[in-house]
C-alpha cells in the first residue's frame, strides 16, 4: 500500500514545494490527492496516514477561495486551531491551546519566530505569497529544536518547477470587503524549462479600520506589500540549486489589544507605523552519486525583521514611547536522508542560528510635559544562540510504520546590558537539551490506522523573557531572569486515520505535561520608576493540558461535500492551582459546499463555539475575563470558467463572512477585560483569480 518506491518521495517533496499553481491545478489532479503527502511532519515527503502525528494542510484552493487575509484566520477553522489576535492585522495560530512562543512557524522551511514583543509572527506572510501551509499539531522538537512543543506551521510560498518545454504560467487575483472598505491584489509569474525555473510574486492589501455591529473599530486598518522571487537551477543531471529572496513591507499596524488605561495617557495603545521582513536563501540538494542513493540538502539564510514600535498616548495626541529594532537571524543546515533497503528512512542533520537583537528605546517621562526623550534601553545587543543535531528512523514493515528520533542542543543567550535587573547579574547562560520521540502506526486497512506516540520538547527562553523589565498589560513590572531554564514537555498521543468509502477522517487524544513553565511569581515588591507591583519572571509551574479533536469529510457524489471538525482543550495550572491562562474553548465547524470543476460553486459553513468560563485569576491577576458562546456563519457562491482567450480557470466569488453579523469576540483577544476588540461584522467580499 505505502511501502514501494519510498525514495520517489524525495522527489516529490521538490514537485509539491517547487510546483507552479497552473501544475497544482492541472485538471487530472485533484487537490485532495496531493493532500494526501505531508513535508513538515517528517522532513521529506511521506503520505499523512504514514506519520504518528495530527497533521492538517491548507491547499491553494481554500487559500484563493478564501476571504481571509492573514495566515492565523485561515487556520482558524481547522481542528485543534485556534487565533490568538491583538488586532486585524495581529492574528497567530495557537496549536492545542499553546501560543506563538510554544509553535515553530516556517516560512520555506526558514523559522520566523524573533523576539518582537508584539503582534503576530505569522502575520509577516502575506496571504496572497502562500501556495500551500502544512500544520504538524504536537511536539516536533526532534526536526525542529526550541519552540516546537504545540507544533509547526510551515507556509510555503508560490514557486515554480522545471517543466519538458519552456513554459510561462502564473495567476493573478483581486478582492474587495466592505466590513473594511478591504482592497487585495496578487499575481504571480513562473518562467520555467528543464535546467531553469523562476518565479516571481507580489501582492498587496490596504484596509481601513473594519465595521463591527456595534460600529467602527479603531486602529483595525493597515497596509501590506510583499514581493518575492524564487530561481531554481538543475546542476548536473540531479542536483539543484534555489535561491529565494523575500520581502515584505508593513504600515500603520495598530494593536487595539494592546490598549490600556493610564494615569497621566488617558489610554496607551501600542502601534508600528512601518515594518519589514527580508529574506535571502541559499539551498543545494543532491543524490550523492544516484536518484536511489543518500540525498543530501545545505542551506543557509539571513532573515531580518525591522521595527518601529510606538506607544500612543490619547491624551497627549502622540507617541510617549518610541523604539526602533532590527532582529537579525543567520542559519544554515545540513540534511542527509538514507534508505539502507526498502525497511528505512534515515534522516540526519545539523542546523545552527543566531539571532541578533540591539532595541533603541526613548521615553517622554517627565509629566506634565512628557517631551523629555529620554534614551532607556531595555537591553543591549542581546544574542540567542543555537545548534542542535538530530537523528530520525523510520522503519517500514508490513503493517506497521515506525518513527523513532533523537535531538540535542545547546541553546545560550546573552547580552551586554539589560536595564531593571540588580547590578552583577550574570547575562550569559546556556542550556544543554535533549529531545526525543516514538510513535507508531498500524496499518489495518484503508479504513483503519491507528496510531500512538510519545514525545518530548523543549522550548529555550527568548530576549524578552531573558532581558527585558517592563510593564505588562496584567498591571504588573515584569522584570526579566537570564537564567531561565528551558521548558519541558511530554506528550502522549492517540489517533486513528483512515478513509471508508467516500468518507475520510482523522481523530485524536492527548495528554501534555510542561515543566518549568515560564512565567511570572509575584514578589510583593513595587518598581520604584513605576510604582507597579512586580513579577519576577521565573520557571514555576507544572502545566497539564488534555485534549481530544477530530476531523470528517464525506463525499455525497455529485461535486457534494459535507464536513465537520470538532476541538475540545482543557488546561490546568498546577503552581497557582487553577486552570491554565488562555485556553481556547471547545468548537464544532460544519460545512456544506459544491465544488464542481467548472460551472456554479457555492459553500455554507456554521463554526459553533461554547463558554469558556475556565479562566485564570492568579496568574492573569483577573485580566482574563470569561467569553460567552457564539455562533457565526459564512456562504459563498461563485461560478469557475472554462480556459478561453489564453487564460486557464477563472474564478468569480462572492462571499459574506458573519452573515448574521453576530456581536462577539474570540476567547484569545487582547485587551482590557471586558472590552477586547469586537470581531468584525456582516462583510461581503467579491474576488476574481485567473491562471495562464
Amino acid at each position: 500500500m505505502h511501502h514501494t518506491n519510498r525514495l520517489h518521495c524525495f522527489t516529490l517533496a521538490g514537485c509539491l514545494i517547487g510546483a507552479s499553481p497552473q501544475l497544482l491545478h492541472a485538471g487530472d489532479v485533484s487537490p485532495q490527492t496531493l493532500e494526501t503527502v505531508n513535508v513538515t511532519a517528517s522532513g521529506h515527503a511521506s503520505e499523512t496516514v504514514e506519520t504518528p502525528h495530527s497533521v492538517a494542510v491548507v491547499d491553494s484552493d481554500e487559500i484563493a477561495a478564501s476571504a481571509d487575509k492573514t495566515v492565523g484566520d485561515l487556520l482558524r477553522d481547522e481542528a485543534g486551531i485556534a487565533t490568538y489576535s491583538d488586532g486585524a492585522w495581529g492574528a497567530n495560530p495557537v496549536l492545542r491551546g499553546l501560543k506563538k512562543e510554544h509553535v515553530v512557524i516556517l516560512v520555506d522551511g526558514v523559522r520566523l519566530n524573533s523576539a518582537q514583543p508584539a503582534g503576530a509572527i505569522a502575520s509577516l506572510v502575506n496571504t496572497g505569497q502562500i501556495e500551500r501551509i502544512e500544520v504538524v499539531k504536537g511536539p516536533v522538537s526532534v526536526l525542529y529544536g526550541s519552540g516546537a512543543m504545540g507544533g509547526v506551521v510551515n507556509i510555503i510560498t508560490k514557486q515554480a518547477g522545471f517543466t519538458n518545454a519552456p513554459t510561462v504560467s502564473g495567476n493573478v487575483g483581486l478582492g474587495a470587503s466592505s466590513a473594511d472598505n478591504g482592497r487585495q491584489g496578487s499575481a504571480s509569474v513562473a518562467v520555467s524549462n528543464d535546467r531553469h525555473a523562476l518565479t516571481v510574486n507580489a501582492s498587496a492589501l490596504d484596509t481601513d479600520d473594519y465595521d463591527s455591529p456595534d460600529g467602527e473599530v479603531d486602529h483595525t486598518g493597515y497596509r501590506q506589500k510583499a514581493l518575492s522571487a524564487h530561481y531554481h537551477l538543475r546542476v548536473g543531471d540531479e542536483g539543484r540549486l534555489e535561491l529565494t529572496a523575500q520581502h515584505q513591507h508593513d504600515e500603520d499596524v495598530w494593536y487595539p489589544g494592546s490598549a490600556q488605561p493610564h494615569s497621566f495617557h488617558g489610554t496607551r495603545t501600542l502601534h508600528s507605523p512601518d515594518q519589514e521582513r527580508s529574506l535571502f536563501r541559499v539551498a543545494y540538494e543532491t543524490p550523492l552519486q544516484a536518484a536511489t542513493d543518500p540525498q543530501l540538502r545545505v542551506s543557509a539564510y539571513r532573515q531580518d525583521v525591522d521595527r518601529q514600535i510606538r506607544a500612543y498616548s490619547e491624551r497627549l495626541g502622540r507617541d510617549v514611547v518610541r523604539t526602533d529594532v532590527t532582529f537579525s537571524t543567520v542559519g544554515g543546515g545540513v540534511n542527509l536522508d538514507l534508505s539502507p533497503g526498502d525497511r528505512h528512512v534515515v534522516s540526519l542533520g545539523l542546523d545552527t542560528w543566531r539571532m541578533q537583537g540591539d532595541p533603541e528605546r526613548y521615553i517622554d517621562n517627565n509629566p506634565p510635559y512628557f517631551n523629555s526623550n529620554t534614551r532607556s534601553d531595555p537591553f543591549d545587543d542581546g544574542e540567542i544562540r543555537s545548534a542542535g543535531v538530530y537523528l530520525q528512523d523510520e522503519i517500514l514493515l508490513d503493517r506497521w510504520t515506525l518513527k523513532l528520533g533523537g535531538r540535542y542542543d545547546r541553546v545560550t543567550g546573552d547580552a551586554d546590558e539589560a536595564a531593571g535587573l540588580p547590578a552583577g547579574t550574570e547575562l550569559y547562560h546556556a542550556d544543554n537539551t535533549l529531545s526525543w520521540s516514538a510513535g507508531a502506526v498500524y496499518h489495518h486497512s484503508l479504513a483503519l490506522n491507528p496510531y500512538a506516540s510519545l514525545a518530548r520538547a523543549y522550548r529555550a527562553a527568548g530576549m524578552r523573557e531573558r532581558f527585558e523589565s517592563s510593564t505588562r498589560g496584567d498591571g504588573y513590572y515584569h522584570q526579566g531572569n537570564p537564567d531561565l531554564d528551558p521548558e519541558q514537555s511530554t506528550t502522549v498521543e492517540l489517533g486513528l486515520k483512515g478513509a471508508a468509502g467516500r468518507t475520510r477522517y482523522t481523530a485524536a487524544v492527548f495528554y501534555s505535561r510542561i515543566d518549568d513553565y515560564i512565567t511570572g511569581r509575584v514578589t510583593g515588591e513595587t518598581n520604584a520608576a513605576t510604582g507597579l507591583p512586580v513579577k519576577h519572571t521565573e520557571n514555576l509551574a507544572r502545566v497539564i493540558l488534555v485534549g481530544a479533536e477530530a476531523d470528517l469529510e464525506h463525499d455525497l457524489g455529485h461535486h457534494y461535500t459535507a464536513y465537520g471538525r470538532a476541538t475540545y482543550l482543557r488546561g490546568e495550572n498546577h503552581y497557582d492551582d487553577e486552570p491554565l491562562a488562555e485556553v481556547p474553548p471547545p468548537e464544532l465547524v460544519l460545512g456544506l459546499r459544491h465544488a464542481p470543476p467548472r460551472a456554479w460553486r457555492w459553500s455554507a459553513q456554521a463554526r459553533l463555539v461554547a463558554e469558556q468560563d475556565r479562566v485564570a485569576t492568579k496568574l492573569t491577576n483577573g485580566t482574563e475575563d470569561p467569553t460567552a458562546g457564539f455562533v457565526t456563519m459564512d456562504a459563498s457562491a461563485g461560478y469557475r470558467f472554462r480556459p478561453a482567450g489564453g487564460l486557464g480557470d477563472s474564478t468569480v466569488r462572492l462571499a459574506v463572512t458573519n452573515l448574521l453579523d453576530k456581536d462577539y469576540h474570540e476567547h484569545l483577544t487582547d485587551g482590557v477585560s471586558g472590552y477586547e476588540p469586537p470581531a468584525p461584522g456582516r462583510s461581503v467580499h467579491l474576488s476574481w483569480h485567473t491562471r495562464f
